[in-house]
């Protein structure tokens, strides 16, 4: 038995360190989600991306005009592009210049000195079959299906692997391109829709070419090409900084089923607006695309594939009901466009920015049409898809996000400070604050929680450590002694945890203050004690 048991113990531990070694940030790595030398010394300040798609041979090829402006003096620039993609030539002036090539990482060698504060630009061409999307939008890269007509219908999606997966790009969230011309050359009788303004569209002997331009910041993985045979309906919404233009592209046999589901698409800008201030891209208008697979967020572009149903694919994910009376797809996807899109993350790790906010939107959306009940049993309900088990910030610098709790956990973090704050109006006026206060910028999680900090007044470091950087929930645990004397403290919590926190003894509603130590306070009688369920922890009763 010892022999065995120690057989055992090996076994597990060779195991265990297998893991771990798979989960140990390689090389390649730390190219994608640092900011190397070789990207630091260079700020995007536009792209023109010009792409030539082939359906039948699912490849594509194009160039990338990339000017920047020089922070400070270098000769090596690093352009991202992943296999099985290939840069052909990259030119500075019309002066063909070398290249290494490390994996995604192309590290290019200037011949022009590269003076301070001068403005440059580099052709880089390309061209290959880029990687399909397995599962998309979770496992990315382009998909190429045909929709019920036999017509090519074609879209990217490339969120987690990034938009090097199909074009050379400075493949990193901390710099984003300042405005960007998109120009995507298709066959006749398709079209393509991606983000800004259509400024032209080019007719060709066989193809037609699209050019798309956006005049606002953009992250790279927002940059979208959807391709196929699409019809197009709009309207304009009257909203805060005057009128919108919303413009919808769906499948030609899908029209009338669009005209209804889409909908939604004011209802959301409605509840939107009022919550989290303008819409953030006036300029380039905002859209809804047919896509092959659920959807994204891709900016003034956001992508549909949702089935023209209520619910996740028909599905409330709260398991309240309120979860149908939405299109899930066009409000959180939309939800992005304030949390992602005008505020994005610097390092993926930072990723619960984005996915925190949004999932909290969708309880916002509610609560604006049916009631401040309706979204807490929406938020509330959506607790059973978290698990608890690792913390919802990742690593940084090596491109690895959180855990999948940023979702669910995030959305009932930021509900439960608003129960903290305990001044709705106080609350509204943050989430509007946070897009004025970050408008169009890359941000860290050190800068939002100091910004909820100062207007919530409030020490908030280790209520976001516990919820943030912690996996376990908190937990209030409390007893009584003989006087009607109520014992109380947080465990399981950092070691500076101090939450507020709204109970229930009997009939009586009461705020406690606890701490990691045990406080006692009188009370009536020796009731259970509830705690309000907005807040997300758990209770122990303990003796």
């Amino acid at each position: 038995m010892i022999r065995i048991k120690n057989v055992l113990i090996l076994i597990l531990t060779l195991m265990s360190h297998s893991v771990l070694a798979q989960n140990l940030p390689t090389r390649a790595d730390t190219l994608r989600g640092s900011i190397t030398p070789e990207r630091e010394w260079w700020d995007l300040n536009y792209y023109h991306l010009s792409v030539e798609v082939f359906p039948e041979e699912q490849s594509i090829k194009g160039k990338n005009l990339v000017r920047y402006q020089v922070k400070k003096p270098a000769q090596i620039l690093q352009i991202d592009l992943q296999e099985p993609m290939e840069i052909t030539l990259v030119k500075q002036d019309g002066i063909e210049l070398s290249f290494k090539r490390e994996g995604a990482a192309h590290f290019i060698s200037l011949k022009k000195e590269q003076k301070l504060g001068e403005i440059e630009e580099l052709e880089i061409s390309y061209e290959g079959k880029p990687k399909v999307a397995f599962r998309p939008p979770w496992d990315g890269g382009i998909t190429w299906q045909k929709d019920a007509n036999g017509e090519h219908l074609i879209a990217n999606s490339n969120q987690g692997i990034g938009s090097s997966i199909w074009w050379p790009s400075k493949d990193h969230p901390a710099d984003e391109v300042d405005s960007m011309m998109i120009s995507v050359t298709v066959p006749k009788d398709l079209m393509d829709v991606s983000n800004g303004r259509l400024i032209e569209v080019e007719e060709n002997e066989k193809t037609k070419t699209y050019h798309w331009f956006v005049s606002n910041p953009i992250n790279d993985y927002g940059v979208n090409i959807s391709i196929g045979d699409y019809v197009h309906f709009g309207e304009e919404y009257e909203g805060e900084k005057g009128t919108l233009t919303m413009d919808y592209y769906v499948l030609r046999n899908n029209l009338e089923k669009a005209k209804k589901q889409f909908q939604d698409a004011i209802r959301m800008m409605e509840a939107f607006e009022h919550w989290f201030g303008p819409y953030p891209f006036y300029e380039d208008g905002f859209k809804l695309i047919e896509v092959p697979y659920l959807g994204m967020e891709h900016q003034s572009a956001v992508t549909y594939g949702n089935g023209y149903q209520n619910g996740y694919l028909g599905r409330d994910l709260s398991g309240t009901g309120w979860g149908l009376k939405f299109d899930f797809i066009i409000i959180h996807e939309a939800g992005h466009e304030w949390f992602a899109n005008n505020i994005t993350y610097q390092d993926v790790a930072d990723m619960w920015i984005h996915e925190s906010f949004t999932n909290y939107s969708e309880s916002l959306f509610l609560e604006y049409f049916y009631g401040k009940e309706a979204g807490q049993e929406y938020v509330r309900g959506t607790r059973m898809n978290i698990a608890n088990q690792s913390p919802i910030i990742g690593i940084y610098g090596v491109n690895r996000r959180g855990s999948g709790d940023m979702y669910y956990k995030g959305g009932n973090l930021l509900n439960t400070l608003r129960e903290v704050i305990a001044n709705d109006e106080k609350w509204r006026s943050i989430l509007r604050g946070l897009n004025e206060e970050f408008y169009h910028q890359t941000v860290t999680t050190r800068e939002v929680e100091e910004y909820m900090a100062q207007r919530a007044g409030i020490d908030l470091q280790p209520f976001f450590d516990q919820y943030l950087r912690a996996s376990s929930l908190p937990v209030l645990e409390y007893y009584f002694t003989e006087k009607s004397t109520l014992h109380y403290r947080w465990n399981g919590t950092v070691p500076a945890f101090a939450m507020p926190v709204d109970v229930m003894l009997g009939e009586e509603k009461i705020r406690l203050k606890p701490t990691t130590e045990w406080q006692e306070m009188n009370v009536r009688d020796q009731a259970d004690l509830e705690s309000d369920p907005d807040f997300y922890i758990s209770v122990l009763k303990m003796r």
